[in-house]
């Protein structure tokens, strides 16, 4: 079988890199996959003659620049990280180098041997905005990165974009909103509120709402987030740059609830605590910048939840 690309995605046996995986498959790509299944899952693998899957971690140096080496990729996707804010900030220095240090030492493998390359994308996040309170974000704001995880992400992005302009490799970032859908792991610690809803509504459960429910997010349902992607490495020769992913809409979280009850077609109970120190009230992509190149969000927030509930049906 012949093969259009061959591509590394780093964490794809997570939730957003599986669902990458999908459409590379699609796409007739022949795909290495690098996990260690610390976040992600095995099951979440679609099954496929196309896919290499190494259960190892991208810290390991030696096996890293051994399969960059041998394989010459043309795409890479880097999404493995610890996506615990809470994680980062118990264990600083060890997500440091899973998050930071193992993908500058990818770059430096790339730009040492100089290895051809059509794209390599980093996953960052709105996290990286913090508490800076200009709606929506854009990518030019001035950054507040609160954790170090944020820190990490920051930094990482930056030796993403510089690596591309300094070494002439072709490099693009992207900061991920608040994105669920289809192999979101409700029970991780680190899910995402829209899982733990989910959670909630399955088991018939109470949902705990920290203050009045009013706090507002930008949710992007995943098969938006793998086409701007798509876009951003196969459809455009955009490089060097940093792009918000989201759909540009505001939603409280009283209004997911709300969306969520019709959907699932039941109440969902709801105790609300205290406000917990540090949450971001408001937060809202702006994605003109995305748009400019062809993004279009194909999936509002009801068409993507009732998505999401199908599957977890």
């Amino acid at each position: 079988m012949k093969f259009l690309d061959k591509v590394l995605v780093t964490g794809g046996a997570g939730f957003i890199g599986s669902n990458l995986i999908e459409r590379l498959i699609e796409d007739g790509d022949q795909i290495t996959i690098v996990d260690d299944l610390s976040m992600g899952l095995k099951q979440n693998i679609p099954t496929s003659d196309q896919v290499t899957f190494y259960q190892k971690s991208i810290t390991d140096s030696t096996f890293m620049k051994e399969l960059l080496l041998e394989q010459k990729f043309d795409y890479i996707y880097l999404l493995a990280a610890v996506a615990s804010v809470a994680d980062s900030i118990e264990r600083p220095y060890i997500t440091h180098e899973i998050n930071q240090n193992a993908n500058v030492f990818i770059l430096e493998t790339i730009r040492k041997y100089k290895l051809p390359l059509k794209k390599l994308l980093f996953s960052s996040s709105a996290a990286v905005y913090g508490n800076n309170p200009k709606l929506p974000k854009q990518e030019m704001d001035a950054v507040d990165p609160l954790t170090p995880y944020a820190i990490d992400k920051y930094a990482t992005e930056r030796f993403v974009i510089n690596y591309g302009r300094l070494y002439n490799i072709p490099t693009v970032a992207v900061r991920f909103f608040n994105v669920y859908g289809p192999r979101q792991n409700p029970k991780s610690p680190y899910s995402g509120v829209l899982s733990l809803i989910s959670e909630a509504a399955i088991h018939h459960a109470m949902f705990t709402v920290f203050g009045d429910g009013e706090q507002t997010r930008d949710f992007v349902f995943v098969k938006d987030v793998i086409q701007a992607l798509i876009l951003l490495t196969k459809k455009t020769d955009t490089r060097h740059a940093v792009f918000n992913v989201g759909t540009g809409r505001e939603t409280s979280l009283n209004a997911v609830i709300k969306a969520y009850t019709e959907i699932a077609q039941h109440d969902i109970p709801v105790r609300n605590l205290s406000e917990r120190t540090g949450d971001i009230k408001r937060s809202v992509a702006d994605i003109s910048s995305l748009e400019a190149i062809g993004y279009r969000p194909n999936y509002d927030l009801t068409t993507g939840l009732g998505k999401y509930w199908q599957s977890l049906s």
